[in-house]
C-alpha cells in the first residue's frame, strides 16, 4: 500500500507540473493567434469584436498572466478546454472527441500487434540463438532504423501509386458519412490498412531486438539453469522463467507507447492525411492555436502518466522486488 501511495503522490505532482508547463509554453511562442484569426476574416471585425475575442480566449491584456493561469485551472476542473482558433467556433473538446477514436484504433491496434509479434519473435530468437534465425537480425536492425515518414512515402509510392492496392490518403471514402454502417467501417479499415502496416513494420523490429537481447542475458542466469536441472519442459523454462523476466524492459517501453498512442504517430498521420489527433495537433501548432495545443497536450500527458502507473503495477506483479521497502 505504501508503494502505491508514494507512486500516486509522484504522479499527482508530475501531472501538476506538466499542466503548468502546458499553460506557459504555448504563450512563450512568438506570434499572436487572435491576430491570425482576425486576418482570416480580412479586417471585417470591429474593435469591440477584437477585444471580445481576446477576452473569450483568455488573452486579454488587462488580465495578468497569473490570473489567466488560475482561470485555466478553473476551466479544466469544469471540463472546459476552450474554443479552437483553427476550427472556430468549435470547442476543443469536440475537436478532440472527433479525432481521438481514429488515432486510438489505428495506432493502438498497430502498437499492440507490433509489440505482441515483436516480443514473441524476440523471445524465440534469443532462446534459439546461434541458429540460422540470427540472419534475421540485420533485417530487423535495418527496419528499426527507418523513420516512419520515409517508410510511409515508400509504401504510398509502391502500394498506392505503382500498384494501387490501397488509398494514398484520408481516413474514409468521401462518398460515405461517418457512422457505424458496415460500408463505412469497411472503408475506414481499407484506408487505415496502409498506415497500420507502416507503423507495424517500423516498430516491430525494435520490440524484437530488445526482447532478443534480454532473453540472451536472462538465459544465462542461475534460476534458468536450475529450472533445466529440475527437468522442466523447455517451453515452461522459456516462458515461465526466461521470457517472464526478460520482458520487463519491454513492459516499460510498451506502457510509454500506450501513452503516446493518444498523441498519434504525428508524421505518419501527416504523410497519409489521416484524420487523427496527431494531425490536428500539427494544425494547431501551425496556427498557434493555444486552446487546441493545450487540450491535445493535456490528453497526451494524462495518458502517459496513466500508462506509467499501469507499468508500475505490472512491474510490481511480475517482479516482487520492485514493491519491497528500502
Amino acid at each position: 500500500m505504501t508503494f502505491l501511495l508514494r507512486r500516486l503522490a509522484f504522479y499527482l505532482v508530475t501531472a501538476w507540473a506538466a499542466i503548468t508547463l502546458n499553460f506557459f509554453i504555448p504563450r512563450m511562442l512568438p506570434g499572436n493567434p487572435v491576430q491570425s484569426l482576425i486576418t482570416r476574416y480580412q479586417g471585417q471585425l470591429s474593435t469591440d469584436a477584437t477585444k471580445a475575442l481576446y477576452a473569450l480566449f483568455g488573452l486579454d491584456e488587462d488580465t495578468s498572466l497569473w490570473q489567466q493561469y488560475l482561470d485555466y485551472w478553473g476551466r479544466l476542473f469544469s471540463g472546459d478546454l476552450g474554443l479552437s482558433f483553427t476550427y472556430f467556433p468549435t470547442p476543443v473538446a469536440e475537436v478532440i472527441e472527433q479525432s481521438l477514436p481514429w488515432t486510438l484504433i489505428l495506432v493502438g491496434l498497430s502498437t499492440m500487434v507490433s509489440f505482441t509479434l515483436g516480443t514473441l519473435a524476440g523471445a524465440y530468437l534469443g532462446w534459439r540463438r546461434g541458429r540460422w534465425t540470427d540472419a534475421l537480425l540485420p533485417i530487423g536492425s535495418f527496419f528499426s532504423a527507418i523513420p516512419y515518414f520515409w517508410l510511409g512515402l515508400i509504401a504510398i509510392a509502391v502500394l498506392a501509386v505503382a500498384w494501387p492496392l490501397f488509398p494514398s490518403s484520408g481516413g474514409w471514402d468521401g462518398a460515405f458519412v461517418p457512422s457505424w454502417d458496415a460500408d463505412f467501417i469497411w472503408s475506414a479499415v481499407y484506408h487505415g490498412a496502409l498506415p497500420a502496416i507502416t507503423i507495424v513494420i517500423s516498430s516491430i523490429a525494435g520490440w524484437m531486438l530488445g526482447m532478443r537481447n534480454m532473453t540472451v542475458t536472462v538465459a544465462a542466469e542461475d534460476y534458468v539453469t536450475v529450472a533445466h536441472a529440475k527437468g522442466l519442459k523447455e517451453r515452461t523454462v522459456m516462458f515461465a522463467y526466461a521470457a517472464r523476466n526478460a520482458v520487463l524492459p519491454n513492459v516499460s517501453g510498451f506502457a510509454l507507447s500506450l501513452g503516446f498512442i493518444v498523441g498519434g504517430t504525428l508524421v505518419t498521420e501527416i504523410v497519409f492525411s489521416y484524420p487523427g489527433i496527431g494531425y490536428i495537433l500539427y494544425q494547431g501548432v501551425s496556427a498557434k492555436d493555444y486552446p487546441l495545443m493545450q487540450g491535445v497536450f493535456l490528453i497526451i500527458t494524462l495518458s502517459v502518466l496513466a500508462a506509467n502507473m499501469l507499468a508500475d503495477l505490472a512491474y510490481a506483479l511480475l517482479d516482487p522486488r520492485t514493491r519491497q521497502e528500502g
